[in-house]
């Protein structure tokens, strides 16, 4: 049976959904076999007018993981998007199984809708190994705890945001998160290009190491662009922007758990040419390294642009 698509389930009169948001998320990638390599997702509809990267991301590390030897686990993604896809509309994904060594298996997975390609990825996997390890130092931020949820951040009439961002973050979302920086919707200019986010699953998941990585791919995608849009004064919900992600890509470090709370440390480097680089990392608590991301995207001024006053 395909899995259901979130957002379509029905809610009862009291308006409560018969899911949790993080129901809709696990059941979104458990992508559906449709024919020898093939595999074939559900969309959400999520106010944005087209299909939120990181599921593209995350279905496509499903459907590579489903055609791996068992003990191996991907350690890494690099993707290129193509195409917007289109919400309502199912994609396909077809896996191309390159290699498998006696460590290492490697994948290329097509996502296509209306048999268009609007995704390629090339995903590598290994076997557990032990070796040398060292990391980057975690960023001394304060703790979850003591920030307040985004959601209530943005129901503040003070914070200055275009009501569509307030609209689409009033949908249901999987993930709790805590913003550290958050004057950047306060009318401040010349911001640094960095920001730090702490998430968490909304509620406990299985203790299923393939579900955490996708879910964690899910997320990878989430401010990457809104990063480098910092320090010029501009949101991801800008009308005076047109915004894209290029390509991405992402590597595990340390098993991961997301529904214990992580930091998203965040960063871009450089834009130039309509285009801006973003690089992350993911840490633990605790302050182990789980991942880490980089991404460029498509930054293009537009007319009319929003302006924080």
């Amino acid at each position: 049976m395909a899995p259901k698509i979130p957002g379509s389930q029905p809610v009862p009169r009291d308006g409560t959904p018969t899911t949790s948001a993080v129901d809709d998320l696990v059941a979104l990638l458990d992508i559906e076999p449709v024919g020898e390599n093939l595999y074939r997702g559900a969309t959400s509809a999520t106010g944005w007018g087209r299909v939120y990267g990181g599921q593209v991301l995350a279905q496509a590390s499903v459907a590579a993981t489903r055609t791996v030897p068992d003990g191996r686990t991907f350690h890494s993604l690099h993707g290129y998007f193509l195409l917007a896809g289109q919400p309502g509309k199912p994609i396909g994904y077809q896996v191309e199984r390159l290699r498998d060594g006696g460590s290492f298996s490697t994948r290329r997975v097509t996502a296509l809708q209306d048999n268009t390609p609007i995704f390629a990825m090339i995903a590598s996997f290994q076997k557990a190994e032990s070796g040398y390890v060292h990391q980057l130092a975690m960023p001394d931020v304060p703790p979850p705890e003591d920030l307040q949820p985004f959601g209530d951040f943005l129901a503040n009439p003070e914070t200055q945001v275009p009501e569509t961002m307030r609209a689409y973050y009033a949908r249901r979302r999987p993930f709790d998160m805590r913003l550290v920086e958050t004057n950047r919707y306060t009318g401040a200019t010349g911001l640094p290009a960095r920001q730090h986010i702490w998430m968490k699953a909304l509620k406990r998941l299985p203790d299923d190491p393939a579900l955490h990585s996708a879910i964690l791919s899910y997320a990878s995608d989430f401010a990457m662009i809104d990063t480098a849009l910092i320090p010029h004064g501009r949101i991801m919900f800008d009308p005076g922007m047109q915004l894209a992600s290029l390509d991405h890509a992402l590597w595990l470090h340390a098993p991961v758990r997301v529904d214990e709370w992580f930091l998203y440390a965040l960063e871009s480097p450089a834009a130039g040419g309509a285009r801006g680089l973003a690089r992350g990392a993911f840490f633990s608590r605790d302050g182990r390294l789980l991942a880490s991301v980089a991404q460029e995207g498509l930054m293009r001024a537009k007319s009319t642009a929003f302006v924080i006053k």
